[in-house]
């Protein structure tokens, strides 16, 4: 399954070779203020099977925490991935950037610790204060 992505003004294209291994709302106030809304929605992917097919040179990176870079269109301003020292072999994707998903869905909200306040969640996703058992930094330590 190859999976495509852009940025909004699309000069930053990008395609993965199979499927995310990991979908989830992300509530921390880092992700929420750089998708502008009350989460961001994330996939994370082998790097091994990524890689950029346009627009390579547009890229801005942003480090938003110790060991997590955000990368941006310069053009348009959209974020496109992330990488996380915490997990050295894969790739996080914004949702939003992604092309004809398919049936991939998000599996949980992760951060609900530090969600808005103005924003209920309302489906019925298992929630983490933080990170889920056996996923993140946590894990990757062990």
């Amino acid at each position: 399954m190859r999976i495509t992505g852009a940025c909004l003004c699309k000069k930053v294209r990008f395609e993965i070779a199979e499927k995310p291994t990991f979908i989830v709302h992300c509530h921390c106030s880092i992700c929420r203020r750089a998708h502008g809304a009350a989460y961001g929605t994330f996939a994370v992917a082998s790097k091994e099977g990524f890689r950029y097919t346009a627009g390579e040179a547009y890229l801005n990176a942003y480090e938003s925490s110790p060991g997590n870079v955000r990368y941006f269109c310069r053009n348009c301003g959209s974020q496109v991935t992330i990488l996380e020292a915490w997990n050295p072999r894969g790739i996080t994707l914004v949702m939003a950037a992604l092309e004809d998903v398919g049936d991939l869905r998000p599996s949980s909200h992760i951060y609900v610790g530090s969600k808005a306040s103005w924003h209920d969640i309302t489906d019925g996703l298992p929630q983490h204060h933080e990170w889920p058992p056996g996923v993140g930094p946590q894990a990757a330590n062990n």
